[in-house]
């Protein structure tokens, strides 16, 4: 089943991430450290959700981490968070976020990118062979 990361610790907001997920024939992993990120993203997901907006888990180090890993180029990491946070929306793509989202605008395209993860790309069948 394709996987999809997220970094987060809203349980509430992830319960309806994974719903979304179920009905797109994904599998959610979460991650709430670095490490477990890139571990996780390295078994052959295909996309990272990144809540940008939580003061706990260390979200920045783990885009960061991410993208700083040669086998995980081109893997897409799709940050979110509230419209009024600016500096965070900042800090996420100097950490290397392919996408910043507002909170409302990525409820919205959530489906389509779980769609989009759920389809096989060259990028992810080359990584799960």
């Amino acid at each position: 089943m394709p996987t999809v990361i997220a970094v987060m610790d809203d349980l509430l907001f992830l319960s309806r991430i994974r719903e979304a997920a179920r009905a797109a024939g994904v599998e959610v992993r979460t991650a709430r450290r670095a490490e477990d990120a890139v571990l996780a993203a390295r078994q052959g997901a295909r996309l990272v959700l990144v809540d940008a907006d939580s003061d706990r888990v260390p979200w920045a180090r783990a885009v960061s981490a991410l993208h700083a890993d040669e086998a995980l180029r081109g893997l897409a990491v799709v940050a979110f968070l509230s419209h009024v946070n600016a500096e965070r929306a900042r800090l996420a793509r100097d950490a290397g976020a392919t996408r910043v989202v507002a909170r409302g605008a990525f409820v919205q395209e959530l489906p389509a990118l779980l769609a989009a993860a759920a389809t096989p790309s060259p990028l992810t069948e080359e990584k799960n062979r």
